[in-house]
């Protein structure tokens, strides 16, 4: 494998590193966190998969595998925690009404 290519995807996943580690810092909504740690996993995933082809191996299949499910579930745990606020929130709303 070439060696600017390399270079040049791990310079691309540590912006994107950076860029999302920034927006978990400023926020301001939880569902933002939320999306910046997925793009963190992501990036994470994606430096596993760059190690493995360069390895030659397949050892860290599973690891990304299981950090993907982990994210997901995360991710679909605070959809449905944000959507049932949301509701409560508006059943509050019709009730003051």
């Amino acid at each position: 494998m070439s060696t600017w290519v390399l270079v040049v995807a791990g310079v691309l996943l540590a912006i994107a590193a950076v860029m999302a580690i920034i927006r978990l810092v400023r926020g301001p909504s939880p569902i933002d966190r939320v999306l910046a740690t997925d793009v963190l996993i992501a990036v994470v995933v994606g430096v596993l998969a760059i190690e493995a082809a360069v390895s030659q191996h397949s050892y860290t299949v599973p690891v990304m595998l299981v950090l993907s499910l982990v994210a997901f579930a995360g991710t679909v745990a605070m959809a449905r925690f944000v959507a049932g606020r949301a509701a409560a929130v508006r059943g509050h709303e019709e009730d003051d009404a």
